[in-house]
């Protein structure tokens, strides 16, 4: 075996390792200690009950309380528990705030899914990196893959590169893309086997990608569209689907909006002649499960025969009912222009023996490269996009992490292929706000459009250096947060009258996050960084947290989830930070200095302390 493969293979069991000690709940790993790791919701508050896709019972929930920290993904694996009762496993369906839903893997709800001390806990997905290891087991035995493997990690082996013709002999559909993104699209269209769009923040990614994938469909191939998460999926669907595509939206892990969902598999089944029967099916499954709950927890072994009996029965319709609703999906595979889903998803959907031209990974940046090869053999054709200089893959793991598995497909290709499109000209922030990110990580290739130059000053350093405002552990006694920072925040948006519908205040700590959250005006966005990347505001105010008399910054230590946290504003950036503690460090100096000439640098004393 390669390895490069015995590697990852090496790497997903210490994941595997880390997600099961985490997520343990015992004499060493308390519910208080779960909560304030993010790993545990407890208590939830049941908002409502119903049977979703499949019969399967679904509950809304809500918490008293915004999440100490969360560790909490769409589609992630959980179990709904009470002390004294037998865990049921599901999946996290959203989760925003203090409200979510979750799907349980069972036929009912539990007796008790509604008394005091309810909670929800990840527990290790097994299932995913079951797939994972399954498909590097298998790599070696699909060759032009393992060619293509080989190209990625053997210095010896040669990367070959696709054919392209010029951008002049292509009709773009989109006459407002630019050249950059003109030549990503051409790359694509004559690709041969993979090609790479380097994005960086808002430059025009998602509008490359549709006008690509568009003309693909238009030469008539069949096209796979996949992202590490749920949310970036559906923002591509989404543009596709207003370009008239006939999008199969896959995976049933999350809650999409109305938009999309009409274009899942359950969507449009929907408004299938087969719903009736399905109707049907569920009203007599319905009726069995009633019958038996005639039968409360106290009942003697006839009771609980019979008990057991009719939930079978509900079962095996229920079974009936997913056949026909595979039958039924079939020909909506067969009818797409474009499926869509992540990796898991794509698994999940039975693509079988289809075919596919091309397949298009979005947010690339955030793939781990054992999920990338799960789908990498559904298509001919390979197209990576994203920004390895935004936030890596998410790695629980530090032995894996020092092997190299929190390298993202796209950072490992790219630094394979030296001909990846970059697309050059960003259409976000003023010109100072990119400015840094331009000359620090994109060699000053990352260029402003015109209309949106500097009318005035754009980017505010707020330094706390001497303030006494230093970091504390909050109620938790394991997430940061800094008060004192919180208490320049409610100044500055008084000073600054600033709109609190068009302003975001973000952090790296989710602990600022969570005090935040009760502390600042209500209506006002409020999120870790890592949960902000992708989006954008007319205003960010950022808080960095840090200030010991140790200069120690832990993980803002990766200047990629910096990258992410300046860029995300349009029109003014506001950066609180302790320069005494962060500027030893080369990164925060360089960027001290760039606000001290290219913008304002106040400090705390300018404030009422």
């Amino acid at each position: 075996m390669h390895p490069h493969i015995q590697r990852l293979l090496q790497c997903i069991d210490l994941e595997e390792k880390e997600q099961s000690n985490r997520c343990k709940l015992d004499q060493t790993h308390s519910l208080k200690q779960l909560k304030a790791e993010g790993l545990a919701l407890h208590p939830i508050v049941v908002t409502r009950k119903n049977f979703g896709y499949a019969d399967y019972p679904e509950i809304s929930f809500k918490l008293p309380f915004p999440p100490e920290a969360n560790m909490f993904r769409d589609g992630a694996a959980i179990e709904c528990f009470i002390t004294g009762e037998e865990p049921i496993k599901g999946v996290l369906l959203n989760l925003d705030g203090k409200n979510g839903e979750f799907r349980l893997f069972a036929p009912d709800f539990p007796d008790w899914i509604e008394d005091n001390g309810v909670g929800i806990k990840l527990t290790p997905d097994t299932r995913t990196t079951s797939i994972m290891k399954k498909a590097l087991q298998v790599l070696e035995h699909n060759k032009p893959n393992f060619q293509l493997f080989q190209q990625l990690h053997d210095n010896n082996v040669s990367i070959e590169n696709s054919q392209q013709q010029s951008a002049n002999l292509t009709h773009f559909r989109n006459k407002g893309l630019n050249e950059s993104q003109q030549q990503a699209v051409t790359a694509i269209l004559n690709n041969e086997h993979i090609s790479i769009v380097h994005g960086p923040p808002g430059t025009g990614k998602t509008t490359t990608l549709i006008e690509a994938i568009v003309q693909l469909v238009q030469k008539g191939e069949k096209v796979l569209v996949s992202a590490p998460s749920n949310t970036a999926v559906d923002h591509l669907s989404k543009g596709l689907l207003q370009q008239g595509i006939n999008l199969l939206r896959v995976g049933n892990a999350t809650k999409v909006d109305e938009l999309i969902f009409n274009h899942t598999p359950e969507g449009k089944l929907n408004n299938s002649k087969a719903l009736k029967e399905i109707k049907e099916l569920k009203k007599r499954a319905e009726e069995f499960r009633r019958m038996a709950l005639k039968y409360k927890r106290s009942f003697g072994k006839a009771e609980r025969e019979q008990r057991s009996l009719l939930f079978k029965e509900v079962k095996n319709i229920r079974t009936e009912i997913k056949k026909l609703q595979h039958y039924n999906e079939e020909k909506l595979f067969d009818d797409a222009q474009v499926i869509a889903g992540t990796p898991i998803g794509l698994q999940d959907a039975e693509l079988g023996n289809r075919t596919f031209t091309t397949l298009v990974i979005d947010e690339a940046g955030q793939c781990i490269e054992p999920l990338a090869w799960c789908i990498f053999p559904l298509a001919e054709k390979i197209v990576l996009a994203g920004d390895h200089w935004q936030l890596p893959p998410t790695v629980l793991s530090n032995d894996a992490a020092i092997l190299g598995f929190n390298r993202s497909i796209l950072e490992v290709a790219i630094e394979r292929m030296p001909s990846a499109s970059l697309l050059n000209i960003q259409y976000r922030m003023r010109k100072t706000i990119a400015g840094f990110s331009s000359s620090y990580f994109y060699n000053d290739l990352l260029h402003t459009a015109e209309h949106l130059a500097d009318t005035g000053v754009h980017l505010t350093f707020i330094d706390t250096a001497g303030s006494g405002y230093n970091e504390t552990h909050g109620p938790d006694g394991l997430s940061l947060q800094n008060e004192g920072e919180l208490n320049i925040v409610r100044q500055l948006m008084e000073q600054e009258q600033l709109d609190v519908q068009h302003t975001a205040f973000i952090s790296p700590y989710s602990g600022q996050v969570a005090a935040a959250k009760e502390q600042l005006a209500k209506g006002l966005r409020i999120s870790t960084i890592d949960s902000f990347q992708g989006q954008e505001k007319e205003t960010v105010i950022v808080s960095l947290v840090r200030s010991n008399d140790e200069g120690v910054i832990g993980f803002l230590k990766d200047y990629r989830r910096m990258n992410v946290a300046i860029t995300r504003a349009k029109e003014q950036l506001f950066v609180i930070g302790d320069s005494a503690t962060i500027g030893a460090d080369p990164f925060y100096n360089q960027f001290l200095t760039y606000a001290e000439k290219q913008g304002t640098y106040r400090t705390v004393w300018e404030f009422e302390l």
